[in-house]
C-alpha cells in the first residue's frame, strides 16, 4: 500500500527525544529517514537504560528501552561531522534529501559550516527544521535546552501536582514531545509550502514554545483574568467534578463536563437534591463550591468498587475511566484493537521486539512498519553506495581518516 510520505528522504541529525520523535512520525508515513549519528557513539539514549533490549543468549545489546522507543523506520549511518569530509558527505546527502532536522545547540552546526545561513543557498529547496531549548533567537537562544527545565520554565509544572504539595513535571518529557510533535506539523507544512513556491525554509521550534501553547486553557486564564490558575492536583481549574476519586479498591477518572451529565450524575446517587441547589446546578457554581462539593462526591465514590462505577456510569453516558497501570493499559481491549502494540523483527538479534504503535490511523496511506531501529551505523556502507554511489575504495579511505 502506498505510503503518504514514501517520495519523502529527511537527513536525521537530531538525537535523544524531540528530534527522533519527530523522524519516527514521518518515518512511520513513508518518508526515509538517513540517521546520522556519531561515530563509536550514537544516539546519546542508546546508553540511557537499563532496560536493554537483550539478545538471544539473554545478554543486553546497545539499544536501550529509551532509543527502541523513538528509533524504528531509520536508516543509521555514521559520520564525524566534525571533519570537513564528514561536512562533504552531509552537503552530498541534502542534495538528494527534502528535509534536514537537528536539535544541535544553537550555533553549534555553524562551527562546522552546516547552519542554516551557511547551506541555504546551496540547497534552495531543502527545508530546515532546527529544534532548540529556547529557539533561535532571543536572549536565551544559545542556552542548552532540556525537558526537565522546559517544563519548569514554560509554566507547566507550576500546574501540575498538588495543591498544597511542590510543583510537578509530567511522568514523561512531554515537552520534548510536543515539541516533535510540532515540528512534524511545521516540515509538513513546509512541504506544501514547496511544493507551490518552490522554496525551502527554515522551520524554527522550541520546547519553551512548545511547552507554553500546550498550556492552552490554563495560559489564555491567566491572559484573561491577570489571574494565575491554581495548582488543583488531579482536579480541573474551570470544571467541576472533573478529577480524580478514590473508590474502595482503586481509583477513577470522573470528567463532567456540563449540566445535563451532573444531573445523570446526581440521579445514579441518588443526590437529586445537588443537581436542585443553585449552588450545584451550573458549572460555574460547582466551580465556586468546590470545596464544599467535591467532599461529598468523595464520600460516596469511596463506597464500592471501580467495576460498579465504571458500569453504572458507563452505562448512563457519564465520562469515567479507570486510572490504567501501563501493564494495564495494553491489556485493554480497545488498545489491542487498535493495534498500538506491534512487534518488529531486530536486524541484528533476530528476535521479535515489542514497540509502541502509531496513533495515526491513515485510510488510504496506514502507516507501515519496515526497518527497526537500527544499531549504530548499521546502514552506512548500503547508503553510500546506493544513494552517493561511492566505490569500496572511496569508503576506505573515509574510513581511514575517521570520517565514519
Amino acid at each position: 500500500m502506498k505510503s503518504a510520505l514514501e517520495n519523502i528522504r529527511v537527513l536525521d541529525l537530531s538525537r535523544v527525544l524531540a528530534g527522533p520523535s519527530c523522524t519516527q512520525i514521518l518515518g512511520d508515513l513513508g518518508a526515509e529517514i538517513i540517521k546520522v549519528e556519531r561515530p563509536g557513539h550514537g544516539d546519546d539514549t542508546r546508553k540511557w537504560g537499563p532496560p536493554f533490549l537483550k539478545d538471544n543468549n539473554g545478554e543486553e545489546t546497545t539499544e536501550s528501552a529509551y532509543y527502541l522507543s523513538v528509533n524504528r523506520n531509520k536508516k543509521s549511518i555514521a559520520i564525524d561531522i566534525t571533519k570537513p569530509e564528514g561536512q562533504e558527505l552531509i552537503h552530498e546527502f541534502l542534495e538528494k534529501s527534502d528535509i534536514l532536522i537537528h536539535n544541535f545547540r544553537v550555533g553549534s552546526l555553524e562551527k562546522h559550516n552546516l547552519g542554516y545561513e551557511q547551506i541555504k543557498d546551496r540547497h534552495p529547496h531543502l527545508i530546515y527544521c532546527a529544534i532548540s531549548g529556547f529557539g533561535q533567537t532571543g536572549p536565551l537562544a544559545e542556552e542548552p535546552g532540556y525537558d526537565f527545565i522546559a517544563q519548569a520554565m514554560g509554566g507547566l509544572m507550576s500546574i501540575t501536582g498538588e495543591s498544597d504539595g511542590k510543583p510537578m513535571k509530567a511522568g514523561v518529557a512531554l515537552s520534548d514531545i510536543m515539541t516533535g510533535l510540532y515540528a512534524a506539523i511545521g516540515v509538513l507544512s513546509a512541504l506544501n509550502y514547496r511544493k507551490e513556491t518552490g522554496k525551502g525554509q527554515m522551520v524554527d521550534t522550541s520546547l519553551l514554545e512548545c511547552t507554553l501553547a500546550s498550556l492552552t486553557n490554563i495560559a489564555q486564564y491567566y491572559l484573561t483574568s491577570g489571574q494565575l490558575a491554581p495548582r488543583l492536583g488531579n482536579a480541573h481549574s474551570t470544571i467541576v467534578p472533573y478529577q480524580t476519586f478514590a473508590t474502595s479498591d482503586g481509583y477513577l477518572i470522573l470528567a463532567i463536563g456540563n449540566d445535563s451529565q451532573f444531573r445523570r450524575f446526581c440521579e445514579i446517587i441518588d443526590k437529586t437534591e445537588w443537581a436542585d441547589n443553585p449552588d450545584y446546578t451550573t458549572n460555574s457554581n460547582r466551580v465556586r463550591n468546590r470545596e464544599a462539593l467535591i467532599p461529598m462526591i468523595e464520600d460516596i465514590m469511596v463506597q464500592k468498587e471501580t467495576g460498579y462505577w465504571l458500569e453504572h456510569l458507563y452505562h448512563h453516558d457519564i465520562p469515567v475511566g479507570p486510572v490504567n497501570t501501563v501493564d494495564q493499559t495494553f491489556a485493554m481491549e480497545q488498545i489491542i484493537e487498535r493495534k498500538m502494540k506491534i512487534e518488529m523483527t531486530h536486524d541484528e538479534t533476530g528476535k521479535q521486539v515489542e514497540l509502541v504503535g502509531s496513533p495515526l490511523k491513515l485510510s488510504e496511506s496506514p502507516a507501515q512498519y519496515t526497518i527497526s531501529p537500527p544499531v549504530l551505523g548499521q546502514h552506512t556502507e548500503d547508503i553510500l553506495v546506493n544513494l552517493l554511489n561511492k566505490t569500496p575504495k572511496e569508503i576506505d579511505v573515509l574510513r581511514s581518516k575517521e570520517v565514519l
